[in-house]
């Protein structure tokens, strides 16, 4: 396979001139670069691999910088490299050769398919039609994944040098039917949002409790920690007791798209003014509000 294209950013930041809110937004899963040596290697369609993203979903926290906060978002696609799992969660099947002994081989992820080198498209078929070489997959992981994480990192630091705390909203969605059956026949009904907070182990309840609250209010149906309790962004960000709070939301797609045609719908505008809303209410918070949460936490 070819090199990674060193002409495509692996990230985006769009932020206000100053920040002036102790939240940040991120958008691991909306890229939409499909590069070449991963076209190459698949017998699978763009379209295919489209199903397995968050298509649009950049989109709809779009206001996050009209509020003062910055929002980074993810350019390859997550068929190429899954940032939400852990940098070296990779199955060994996927490879020819011995991998490292650093490498996670026995996670419920990679067992799904579903580690940071995704091994099967949306319908559950393969997506790579030979072997992979473990230095390529380095070479995917020293341009965009740890670059993408690096930046991440810096502005969780950043915002709670400049505040004293901070709230990420890591951002997703899901889609409408589980993987019990085809969509439309089956398969489980999903709520029409899931907050993940790792059962309140990555964000203080009260935060938790204001997306809810903001989002039932709406209209919306939020579960929360089922079937999504969050995933490595969540669970390593998270340090409510250090002044880090982090939140999942995942909204299901058949809100705001067609998830056959990956195109949207006219809810999209509902779903794009609801996560406005949810944006300006977690920055609409006093700062006294989030030095109660960490006087609580010590």
């Amino acid at each position: 396979m070819g090199n990674v294209e060193a002409s495509q950013p692996p990230f985006a930041v769009s932020g206000p001139a100053r920040q002036s809110v102790p939240a940040v937004f991120a958008s691991p899963h909306s890229g939409q670069y499909y590069p070449d040596d991963l076209m190459a290697a698949t017998i699978l369609p763009e379209l295919l691999l489209r199903r397995t993203a968050d298509n649009f979903v950049d989109e709809l926290f779009a206001a996050a910088p009209d509020h003062g906060a910055p929002i980074l978002k993810a350019a390859y696609a997550r068929a190429y490299l899954d940032l939400n799992r852990e940098p070296w969660e990779l199955d060994p099947r996927m490879f020819d050769e011995e991998l490292p002994s650093h490498i996670n081989s026995t996670s419920l992820r990679v067992a799904g398919g579903l580690g940071t080198i995704p091994r099967l498209a949306a319908d559950g078929r393969d997506i790579y039609r030979r072997k992979l070489d473990f230095a390529e997959v380095r070479q995917r992981l020293d341009r965009v994944y740890f670059p993408y994480h690096h930046s991440l990192a810096r502005m969780i630091e950043d915002t709670q040098l400049a505040f004293g705390y901070c709230l990420l909203i890591d951002c997703h969605s899901m889609p409408s039917i589980s993987g019990l059956g085809p969509a439309g026949r089956g398969g489980d009904q999903r709520a029409d949002i899931v907050l993940g907070d790792r059962f309140g182990a990555t964000c203080a309840p009260e935060l938790t409790d204001c997306v809810h609250r903001t989002l039932s209010g709406l209209g919306l149906r939020v579960q929360r920690n089922n079937p999504y309790a969050g995933g490595f962004t969540t669970y390593h960000y998270g340090r409510p007791g250090a002044g880090v709070h982090v939140l999942q939301i995942e909204i299901n797609r058949r809100l705001y798209m067609d998830e056959v045609r990956v195109v949207p719908l006219p809810g999209m505008e509902r779903i794009r003014l609801a996560m406005t809303a949810v944006i300006a209410a977690v920055c609409g918070l006093p700062s006294t509000y989030f030095e109660s949460l960490s006087a609580a936490a010590e």
